[in-house]
């Protein structure tokens, strides 16, 4: 079988993820009273979104977090002023299961409501009205040298315009589906993904991150910074949206 156009753009990015050095630190993070707040939401917000909001916060507050290794002209680290969130949605077009990737600006400063309707028009939303889908289809058109020439000089030739392509950091979940990630290949200083909630509120979160960015005892502190952020700014926002809904 022909390695269909948007399978070709998969290949690419595992060859670009090869040359990052990633290690992924786990943490058991304790969501039983966030996991309750949002089973009472009408409508409930996506798990990507509160996910998305609260590494938002953790990357606003701690910069590392918006760095990225440069290796053009010379290695050096490169810090983003803001945060640009990026996130995986498997979409069906054209007779094909396609992972697309979305991105959000500064997701911090956006209500929970706000993102979650983003998350959900990127679900919903014919493909090719979604303009960061649109943009991988054309990638997917380009012939394989001047596609790899492409991906070479948006990730290494400036920071501003590889993070504006590919955001500061990533999220990616199978936990639709009954399964957690255990590990990935990254391509961006630090992807966040989890598995699936036990029966006491349990939650087990990780971050896969290049480390000649960071260390893991960085990453754990952040892990428990992010707990920290869920249990009260993210709870606190689900609270109050219960209360003005009910109102």
């Amino acid at each position: 079988m022909p390695v269909s156009p948007f399978r070709q753009l998969v290949v690419d990015l595992m060859h670009f993820c090869q040359k990052v050095p990633g290690a992924t630190v786990e943490r058991s993070m304790c969501l039983g009273p966030l996991l309750a707040a949002r089973q009472h939401c009408v409508p409930r917000p996506h798990w990507s979104a509160i996910f998305l909001k609260a590494m938002s916060i953790v990357a606003a507050r701690q910069p590392e977090l918006r760095r990225t290794y440069m290796p053009f002209p010379w290695p050096h680290l490169y810090e983003h002023p803001i945060n640009v969130a990026n996130f995986t949605i498997e979409r069906r077009y054209r007779d094909e299961d396609v992972v697309f990737y979305a991105q959000i600006r500064r997701p911090e400063r956006r209500s929970l409501r706000q993102i979650d309707a983003i998350v959900h028009l990127c679900k919903e939303k014919p493909v090719e009205s979604v303009k960061f889908f649109r943009r991988a289809i054309q990638l997917s058109r380009i012939p394989w040298p001047f596609r790899r020439l492409l991906w070479r000089g948006s990730l290494n030739i400036s920071g501003k315009l590889r993070c504006h392509n590919f955001g500061t950091f990533s999220l990616s979940s199978v936990a639709a589906e009954g399964a957690g990630l255990l590990c990935l290949a990254p391509l961006l200083t630090s992807t966040v993904h989890y598995g699936l909630f036990d029966g006491a509120g349990m939650l087990p979160m990780r971050i896969t991150f290049d480390h000649r960015v960071l260390d893991a005892a960085f990453v754990a502190r952040a892990l428990v910074t992010l707990e920290y952020v869920l249990v009260t700014d993210i709870l606190e926002e689900l609270l109050n949206g219960r209360a003005a809904k009910a109102a």
